[in-house]
């Protein structure tokens, strides 16, 4: 029974978003819905974000190690016209500290991504991070449709194809494929009730090997921090159908004032060799 009511519902949904409607102008429906319930302008003039929290890696879906995190996310000016595949943010991940002890010394242990590499910052020196990793952190980033809503809406050749509806833990979704101008798609389902991202999906070639990979991401919990903006205070990623990654935030704030320092190579500081593959 509870399988049939699921079924008749779907279909409901399916027929009332279809009429009228083609799968591009559905798509955009749904994209322009979640970035109002996002907090529309209020979320496009976010100019940065700090979370703090803690998190989880997992290794065959068993928790491999923990910490405390402060992640610090700027958003770079995008160009005017937009142009396809513009990296447009730098990011400072500081970790094993609590919040209030992360402060910008020299022996703060962090990751930081700017303009266009990637760096480990510890005691012992610095050292740029591998291809691989730099290539993961840039498909990430451009598949996110956090960034996406925030940076790339109008690019040339960005389509939004509403798939229809489906059904992710037990509630209705509205499921749409974003493609960009370099044939990258990542899958999004959109709370029907809600409007916000709760899942997203996309797939890549492994570095080393070519193999498929499938990343998915789960968000949840969302709140209001600042102005009518929303962000999850959970996320939860995938591969491969294995848990890797979890975090929950603690707090998470945006407009803060970042000085340009938290962004940039401390002086005086060992120039490692490059981390291997």
């Amino acid at each position: 029974m509870r399988t049939v009511c699921a079924a008749l519902l779907l279909a409901g949904i399916t027929g009332w978003g279809a009429r009228g409607e083609t799968s591009q102008q559905r798509g955009k429906r749904v994209v322009d819905e979640a970035l109002a319930a996002l907090g529309g302008q209020a979320y496009l003039n976010m100019q940065n974000r700090v979370e703090t929290g803690r998190i989880y890696s997992s290794y065959n879906d068993k928790v491999s190690g923990m910490a405390v995190d402060a992640l610090y996310t700027d958003y770079l000016r995008r160009p005017d016209p937009p142009q396809p595949g513009f990296l447009g943010v730098r990011v400072r991940d500081a970790r094993g500290r609590k919040p209030e002890q992360i402060v910008l010394k020299k022996q703060d242990d962090v990751i930081l991504y700017v303009d266009g590499t990637g760096y480990e910052i510890t005691f012992r020196g610095v050292r740029p991070l591998s291809d691989t990793v730099l290539q993961q952190f840039k498909a990430a980033t451009l598949h996110s449709i956090f960034y996406i809503l925030r940076e790339c809406l109008g690019e040339p050749g960005l389509i939004l194809d509403g798939r229809g509806a489906d059904f992710f833990d037990n509630r209705p979704m509205e499921v749409v494929d974003i493609g960009d101008a370099d044939n990258n798609t990542v899958t999004v389902y959109f709370d029907q009730l809600t409007k916000l991202p709760a899942r997203q999906l996309y797939y890549r070639r492994d570095p080393i090997d070519n193999s498929k990979v499938e990343d998915v991401t789960i968000f949840n919990k969302y709140r209001d921090v600042g102005g009518g903006v929303m962000w999850p205070f959970t996320i939860r990623r995938e591969r491969n159908g294995e848990k890797i990654f979890e975090m929950y935030s603690e707090s998470v704030k945006i407009n803060q004032d970042f000085k340009d320092s938290m962004f940039t190579l401390p002086q005086g500081l060992k120039l490692l060799q490059k981390e291997k593959q």
